[in-house]
């Protein structure tokens, strides 16, 4: 083989490596990231949650995308307690402090299903010197995930105005702020605030209501998004 006929194959050779190389950075690895994204962005979930009795519960309006331990960091960071687990000790507990009006910054949240499935994890800021007004958040990791890998955790975050009985089952329960969207856009100004977010974004939830009711009966209205935060690793 003549040394210019070997100088045309090497050339035709880099030429294929450098087209395959751009095809691949270029188009291929963006598409697969984009195809991710799109996957994650228009999955489909019943964005509602539903009372261990069935009853619908409160609405599905916030996500963070993050482990769990960055999850939890993301609160602790934002000043946000972790909710005591629901035992007969923490039910007296939360009891008193509604009734002597002390704090209990980490009083129980209920129980509400989502997929069939209890929260895998709940936060909650106190307002004032007792459990019965607080911002709460209820969050459940599901299958998806974000552009990076880690877990799509979906939620639900609601202000608790006070306790009352529920309009369903006549049991002691919190009663919700109507305004749902101010609890969302508040979660989320709050963990922005503490520099633990990386950006946000909208996916559909419910859709537009001003006619719901949560599982103890009270009323909410909401624009019907849902905003996803991505958390800092």
């Amino acid at each position: 083989m003549s040394q210019r006929s070997l100088r045309r194959r090497i050339t035709i050779w880099m030429v294929a490596l450098l087209a395959g190389y751009l095809a691949l950075a270029y188009f291929a690895v963006p598409e697969f990231w984009t195809f991710r994204d799109r996957g994650f962005r228009t999955q489909r979930f019943e964005m509602v949650t539903h009372t261990p009795q069935g009853i619908l519960g409160d609405p599905i309006n916030v996500g963070l995308v993050g482990t769990r331990k960055e999850v939890a960091h993301a609160f602790a960071v934002a000043g946000w307690d972790t909710a005591d687990a629901v035992t007969l000790k923490t039910a007296i507990e939360i009891g008193e402090s509604v009734l002597f009006d002390h704090p209990y910054p980490d009083a129980p949240v209920s129980r509400l299903l989502f997929d069939g499935r209890a929260q895998d994890l709940a936060f909650e800021k106190p307002v004032g010197g007792s459990a019965d007004r607080r911002h709460h958040v209820r969050f459940w990791q599901t299958d998806a995930a974000g552009d990076d890998g880690r877990p799509l955790w979906l939620g639900s975050a609601s202000f608790d105005r006070g306790v009352g009985l529920s309009r369903d089952t006549g049991a002691v329960t919190h009663h919700i702020g109507s305004d749902i969207d101010a609890e969302r856009d508040f979660l989320m100004r709050d963990l922005a605030t503490a520099g633990t977010l990386v950006s946000t974004s909208d996916i559909s939830g419910i859709g537009a209501t001003t006619t719901g009711r949560n599982g103890g009966g009270d009323p909410y209205f909401t624009d019907g998004e849902a905003i996803v935060g991505i958390l800092k690793q």
